[in-house]
């Protein structure tokens, strides 16, 4: 065979090559920060090359399975973790590694409950485990012993720490561990979330909001982190005092959403407070809005964040929020101490000096936050932690 056959058959070999398989740890593929920040990354980069699967723990779909089956991922439904599981969970988890021996790369979003995962995965010699840390730190509740114990005793069976921020990946992996970390940037396609005025008129139409009317925005789920009910009390405070006509967004789903419907109801706001549910459109309705208001109880760098400072939205945010991810001069920090009308006077005082326009998003690109380069460069990380196992 000459040479330039040769060449054409060694092409053909590389065009028929499988992509590689990338297994995602996941709760439940709903529309939280970290489940689109990787269908983010996933949309983008070259599936022909790179392909992404999931290990989730619950039987339910989630928001974005369509997505994902037909973009060519595979979905693996584990039972859900708490103590009473454990045994059963290790079982379960033996068992798919017996049956899946392909994967030679685990890249884990749940935080400190991947431990039986990685424990396993590091028994099986896989050559890269991935823990990735999205939250800067934990609530005080009744998970916080286990959460506190797992995230310990899981570490030795890393291969690598990936983060979204400084503070995310010291809370995960202790200040040693965390300063190896990688920082993976929440990135999003910045030029869809840039402010258009003819969008933000287009869907104040189809919320029948006024133009003129003051619309305050929050995205998130409804969990215990996103303090949801502080956040309600502040708006009903800025409705009694500043601005009685404001109208608030509030884009997500969760446990807790009958309950602040129910608060929404005792502060006869009913009229003025949108519960809009999951939104594949958030780039949109950002649009609509005039102010993003957010006071988490903790966050690692949220992708909500970044999205609202790319379409050029002023933030009013908790003080557990780190300080990195003010992307843009728009963001005011307030203690959650702070009494809700002194958040609401902040509303008041942001909103009046607050300058929307279009520019905001390239300077969320500059920031490094743009997904294509993002998209590109997690690829090339994939490939060659996989072509050095080979």
């Amino acid at each position: 065979m000459d040479a330039s056959a040769d060449r054409k058959s060694n092409e053909i070999n590389v065009t028929m090559e499988e992509p590689i398989r990338i297994l995602m740890l996941f709760t439940i593929m709903n529309r939280g920060g970290a489940e689109t920040m990787v269908m983010n990354y996933y949309r983008h980069i070259d599936r022909n090359r790179v392909q992404f699967d999931f290990m989730v723990h619950r039987q339910e779909r989630g928001a974005y399975d369509d997505e994902i089956e037909a973009m060519g991922g595979k979905i693996y439904r584990m039972i859900p973790l708490h103590p009473f599981t454990f045994n059963t969970y290790r079982k379960q988890i033996s068992d798919f590694f017996d049956q899946h021996p392909e994967y030679r790369i685990i890249h884990g979003h749940c935080s400190e409950s991947g431990y039986f995962v990685y424990r396993e995965a590091a028994g099986r010699r896989v050559p890269v485990i991935i823990a990735h840390a999205h939250n800067a730190h934990a609530l005080f509740d009744t998970k916080w012993l286990f959460r506190t114990y797992f995230k310990h005793t899981m570490r030795p069976y890393l291969t690598q720490g990936f983060t979204c921020g400084k503070e995310a990946a010291r809370w995960l992996f202790g200040n040693e561990l965390g300063k190896k970390a990688i920082l993976q940037r929440n990135a999003i396609d910045t030029f869809l979330y840039r402010f258009d005025e003819a969008v933000r008129l287009e869907v104040r139409q189809e919320l029948h909001l006024s133009k003129d009317v003051t619309v305050v925005g929050h995205v998130g789920r409804f969990n215990r982190q996103k303090n949801h009910e502080f956040l309600l009390e502040v708006f009903h405070k800025y409705v009694q005092e500043f601005n009685p006509t404001a109208h608030l967004l509030l884009v997500g789903t969760g446990e807790l959403q009958k309950a602040i419907q129910k608060k929404v109801q005792q502060f006869r706001l009913t009229d003025q407070v949108h519960l809009l549910g999951g939104r594949p459109d958030v780039n949109r309705l950002l649009q609509a809005m005039d102010l993003f208001l957010f006071p988490s109880f903790m966050e690692g760098l949220s992708v909500s964040m970044v999205e609202a400072q790319c379409a050029g939205l002023p933030c009013v945010v908790s003080d557990r929020i780190p300080r990195e991810a003010a992307l843009t001069d728009q963001v005011s920090f307030l203690s959650l101490e702070t009494a809700p009308r002194q958040w609401a006077c902040e509303i008041e005082r942001v909103r009046c000096m607050a300058s929307r326009r279009t520019g905001y998003y390239q300077q969320i690109a500059d920031a490094g936050y743009d997904i294509v380069k993002n998209a590109e460069w997690l690829q090339n990380y994939y490939l060659g932690q996989w072509n050095k196992t080979r």
